[in-house]
Formats: C-alpha cells, structure tokens, sequence
C-alpha cells in the first residue's frame, strides 16, 4: 500500500514543469514567470527591439589607460558617454568615451576596474 501511494505521489510530482505553480490540468496563465498560454485580448503579439547599447573591447593600452571599442554599424555611443565593462556577464569596469572614432571604432578612457579584449560593453 505504501508502494503504491509514493508511486502515486512521484507521478502528481513530475506532471508540472520546474518553476510554474500550474496544476496538472490547469489552464491560463502560469503563476510567477509572466508567461500565458493564450493570446493578448485584441490577438496581436507586441515586440519590442532591444535598444541597448552592446559593444566589444577590440584592443587595450595598459599602460595609457585607454581602450579600443568596436559597435556594431549604427550604434555608436556619443562622446563623454559611460559604459559598463562585463566578462562571463559580471561587471568588471567602467569606460568613459572620447571624440576618437573611425567608422564603427571609438576609443575610452578606462575609468575603474580591469579591462580585457574581448569584454563585453554595455550602455545600462
């Protein structure tokens, strides 16, 4: 008897996916992760283009302080402009713009923390 009902209790177990509070069976929308499995009211799908600025760091001087950035064509930051410096998705400094840019290229002066080639730069 006790064999059947943890058998039982396993099954209920693995019939709602990891994170959702959905009951087995249960429609609508799933509680706490924003997602819903119906359409918006008027039918239409709204989406929405990433506008943060997302750069790499193509070249670094040490010893100067200073960095070379590389931005996709069209997307360039403006002069004097902060930007945040991550490695594996965690922070590790801060550039500050100068007016050096040739095409889609500009240099920053490295403000704090360490600074790599290949780091990723974003305008949060």
């Amino acid at each position: 008897m006790l064999t059947c009902l943890l058998l039982a209790a396993l099954g209920l177990a693995g019939c709602t996916r990891p994170g959702s509070t959905r009951m087995p069976g249960q429609t609508g929308s799933l509680i706490g992760t924003g997602m819903t499995n119906r359409p918006a009211e008027d039918g239409k799908f709204i989406v929405t283009p990433e506008t943060t600025l997302v750069g790499k760091v193509v070249r670094v001087h040490e010893n100067a302080r200073f960095v070379v950035l590389n931005f996709p064509v069209g997307t360039m930051p403006a002069p004097q402009q902060r930007l945040n410096v991550y490695r594996h998705g965690l922070k590790v400094g801060e550039v500050k713009v100068t007016d050096l840019r040739q095409d889609d290229n500009t240099v920053a002066d490295v403000v704090n923390g360490e600074v790599q080639v290949g780091d990723e730069i974003r305008g949060d």
